[in-house]
């Protein structure tokens, strides 16, 4: 049969995309806040011990620019970034870690872009066979774009966690919990469909603007309501594989030891013998319980 391959969804293509935002080192314009603050404590000080206007015109205004400079500094963690708006446009992002400076008017909206993971719940499905089972997941996910991840969709963490549980049950859907001719199965392929399962997730999430670093399958069984009868027919397959062994060895066993008597000269046996002695030798060997010897004191046809 040939192998069913899921269809990867088509996303909507996005329309805004993540820019750096040029900065002025922040620890530059601290010092000179500092300074424009103890310049602007001076000028009042002196303007009004001199009661001369322009320094007491002169103070404030130093003292305001300062306040201004201060509301720029923008302070940047490890594996954060900052999203820069003036009023209501893009500007663009702050990923350099450290002190920085930007324009004190804008917005600055913190993204985390820092290794994360999500576990889906245990959910109830059908497989491609219309069996029903209990399949549940974990991804692991990085934003890769800042701005596609804030303004593409309304939230970006809910955004991944619904899109994954979607392509699970898609996956689900898709592929057979096992199979016996040889197609892809969801028990005895798993790195093929944790493969496709982190393709599809991908697709999913790349409008916000999410890269999926890894996927794998944490839970997989069949739902209870049908375990039962599943267990017997695993275990009724699993019989009938050991037997077609057993048989298998035992009938090059047989061949061997005709062959074996007839090289050495051991016995001559017709053909009415060989068979009993096949039929014998078969018994012993395949029976599931241990033979019980009968010697013969007679001749070989008594």
């Amino acid at each position: 049969m040939a192998e069913q391959t899921p269809e990867i969804p088509k996303m909507p293509v996005p329309r805004t995309r993540e820019r750096l935002v040029r900065a002025v080192p922040g620890f530059l314009m601290l010092g000179l806040a500092v300074l424009l603050v103890l310049g602007g404590i001076e000028a009042l000080v002196k303007g009004i011990g001199g009661q001369v206007v322009a320094l007491l015109a002169a103070g404030p205004a130093l003292l305001v620019v300062a306040a201004l400079l201060v509301a720029g500094l923008t302070a940047v963690a490890p594996g954060e970034a900052r999203v820069v708006q003036l009023l209501g446009r893009y500007i663009g992002t702050l990923r350099n870690d450290g002190l920085q400076w930007v324009n004190p008017f804008s917005a600055r909206r913190p993204v985390s872009t820092r290794v994360r993971n999500h576990e889906t719940a245990v959910t109830k499905v059908n497989d491609a066979d219309g069996n029903p089972i209990e399949l549940a997941a974990v991804v692991v996910w990085q934003v890769r774009d800042t701005a596609q991840a804030l303004f593409e969709v309304d939230n970006f963490v809910k955004f991944v966690g619904i899109q994954t549980e979607t392509a699970v049950r898609h996956i689900a859907n898709a592929y057979p919990y096992d199979s016996d001719d040889g197609r892809l199965s969801l028990r005895d392929n798993a790195d093929e469909i944790t493969e496709k399962l982190s393709a599809e997730i991908g697709a999913r999430v790349a409008p916000a603007g999410v890269s999926v670093i890894e996927s794998r399958i944490t839970h997989l069984a069949y739902a209870p309501e049908i375990a039962q009868a599943m267990l017997r027919r695993q275990q009724a397959g699993a019989v009938v594989a050991a037997r077609q062994r057993i048989v298998e060895g035992a009938v090059g066993m047989v061949e061997m030891a005709l062959s074996r008597l007839a090289e050495h000269d051991v016995v001559e046996l017709d053909e009415e013998r060989k068979a009993a002695m096949v039929s014998n030798l078969l018994v012993v060997l395949v029976g599931d319980r241990d033979a019980q010897p009968v010697v013969n004191t007679g001749t070989l046809y008594q």
